[in-house]
């Protein structure tokens, strides 16, 4: 199974690389992009049994090492 895992942080968490590239999009023309935010995107394949065993074995491993779910949330697709 393919796994996909988006990471992105939590609103009210200053994103200082989403300034930076707000900022850089305002100084080449594109003054209407606001509140930029940046995140990750992690892929990878897993053995699992079925598509429940898949997502509630990626979850575990988001909480322990994939995000940090202090000043991070995910989204998990299994596809």
């Amino acid at each position: 199974m393919q796994a996909t895992v988006h990471v992105f942080l939590k609103p009210g968490v200053l994103d200082v690389q989403g300034k930076a590239v707000e900022s850089a999009l305002h100084g080449l023309g594109w003054s209407g992009a606001n509140d930029v935010r940046i995140g990750r995107l992690i892929t990878f394949d897993l053995l699992a049994s079925d598509k429940t065993a898949a997502e509630t074995e990626v979850m575990a491993m988001c909480d322990k090492l994939l995000a940090n779910p202090v000043i991070e949330s995910y989204r998990v697709e299994i596809a």
